[in-house]
């Protein structure tokens, strides 16, 4: 690895403001520290492009909530704001309210920056890495309430069952993802920190994968003293970062397969994944953490989510909850929304048994992910194809991995390839889903135009398939349409 300067806030957070106005405050990130805020008794407001369920209860704790930008929306709970606070991932500088916080010279906070001043005095178990970030610190979560804990937390997906991304507990753990995108990840300094794997991505922001990589040895850095880092044994970049991070001193606690760790001595064996066997759309998992052997149940197929729910009781153990308990926790839950998220199936007619899900998946190793826990379903019920709906996210990101994208999407049966959903960035010439479309190597399909789609899948479907929408963007709308256009 290259000595690469890392981009990114180190600084160590201050006290949270006593009034805040957040600028999309309906985003999955945004929206579960505006909760925490409340709770915590700061004055919120904020303002969104549109309303949604995020907003509305938001609304009900107290926020005040415009929709639609507009530079007079600062004032518009009675005063101004000792603070504005933005992801700048998606506010562009000409936001006018961001414009007049800056007239104004009103302090403009990240919303890292935040997070960073609500985990102080919270023993601080914090989910990093390229994939899995949300199951696992939605599985962490579910585990430790199971134990008897109450931490507070704010994933990055809303929690099937309980319906919320954020939670102050009256724990002293805080459980969080630490988000690499933005190099934000620095602004924490975790107790404990795991690292599911490390694969280059979010290169528009970081150049090179050694930058990349380099800002996941300076996250392992901040990990408070007697604290551990838990590494994932059988991510190659993981491994290798927990082997660096052993040379320095720190506690490194690995899990996966005994081979895995086997091969990476340095390592202590956190979990040891012994068995894992798909059985009725979830799995078995036989394990041992920090030495305790346990087997437990899982609702959630595919061997990457039996890889996270060790990584979640590693970390658990860690904070002193209790492992069965845990366990059990695991057992029950219910997922995360968009994580394999099932929306239902059609009985009777053409398209009887054929199931329908919807998957936040938008990178190609995730896709690689979930094509294959699709596929442990189609091979348990003995027939029906799997059909992947994927809508690539982000320019730059189609651009750079389009060949992984086809080669990941060839292992469904039929693919319906969307659009590009743009999100942050602007069109660019030539990269579009055909793209990717062009090169997978099962029957496809590119559909350029978003409302066609539940009529395309209807062209391609059959009775038992399991049927996937993938992505970051708007394809998630298209999962229940396609429910309708085939029941």
């Amino acid at each position: 690895m290259s000595d690469s300067t890392i981009t990114g806030d180190s600084r160590t957070p201050g006290a949270l403001p006593a009034s805040v106005h957040m600028i999309g405050i309906g985003g999955a990130g945004m929206s579960g520290v505006a909760r925490l805020l409340l709770a915590r008794g700061v004055t919120v407001s904020g303002s969104d492009m549109k309303d949604s369920r995020a907003v509305v209860g938001l609304r009900a704790m107290g926020a005040t909530v415009a929709i639609g930008h507009d530079a007079a929306n600062l004032d518009a709970s009675g005063s101004l704001p000792e603070a504005v606070v933005v992801s700048f991932a998606a506010i562009p500088e000409t936001n006018p309210e961001l414009a007049r916080a800056k007239e104004l010279g009103i302090s403009v906070l990240k919303r890292s920056d935040v997070l960073g001043m609500l985990l102080e005095g919270n023993r601080a178990l914090l989910i990093a890495g390229t994939h899995g970030k949300t199951s696992t610190t939605s599985m962490s979560v579910a585990a430790l309430q199971a134990a008897g804990m109450d931490p507070s937390f704010a994933v990055g997906g809303l929690m099937s069952k309980a319906g919320v991304n954020a939670h102050h507990g009256t724990g002293d753990v805080f459980v969080a993802e630490a988000d690499e995108s933005d190099a934000s990840l620095l602004t924490y300094s975790p107790q404990v920190a795991v690292v599911t794997n490390i694969e280059p991505d979010h290169l528009d922001f970081y150049g090179t994968a050694d930058k990349y990589y380099a800002v996941f040895d300076a996250f392992a850095g901040r990990i408070v003293d007697g604290g551990a880092l838990v590494v994932c044994a059988e991510d190659e970049h993981a491994a290798a970062l927990g082997e660096r991070a052993a040379a320095a001193g720190i506690r490194v606690l690995g899990y996966g397969g005994p081979e895995a760790l086997e091969a990476h001595p340095a390592l202590e064996a956190g979990g040891v994944l012994h068995g894992w066997t798909a059985h009725g759309g979830g799995a078995r998992v036989e394990a041992t953490i920090l030495g305790d052997r346990i087997t437990f149940e899982l609702r959630q197929p595919g061997r990457h989510m039996a890889l996270n729910a060790l990584a979640s009781l590693v970390g658990g153990r860690l904070v002193d909850a209790d492992l069965v308990r845990m366990a059990r926790g695991l057992s029950e839950f219910s997922g995360v929304r968009r994580r394999f998220d099932y929306h239902g199936r059609i009985d009777g007619g053409d398209f009887d048994g054929a199931r329908v899900y919807d998957d936040y998946a938008h990178h190609p190793t995730e896709v690689r992910a979930v094509l294959g826990a699709a596929r442990e379903l189609v091979d348990e019920a003995g027939t029906g194809n799997v059909v992947a709906v994927f809508q690539p996210h982000l320019y730059s990101r189609t651009k750079a991995f389009s060949v992984e994208f086809a080669e990941a999407l060839s292992l469904a049966d039929r693919v319906i390839v969307l659009d590009v959903f743009g999100a942050r960035e602007e069109p660019e010439p030539g990269v579009d889903g055909a793209l990717i479309a062009r090169d997978v190597t099962v029957p496809t399909i590119f559909e350029p135009h978003f409302t066609s789609t539940p009529g395309r899948v209807r062209e391609v479907a059959g009775p038992n398939d399991v049927i996937l929408t993938i992505g970051a963007g708007s394809v998630t709308m298209l999962a229940d349409e396609i429910l309708r256009e085939l029941g």
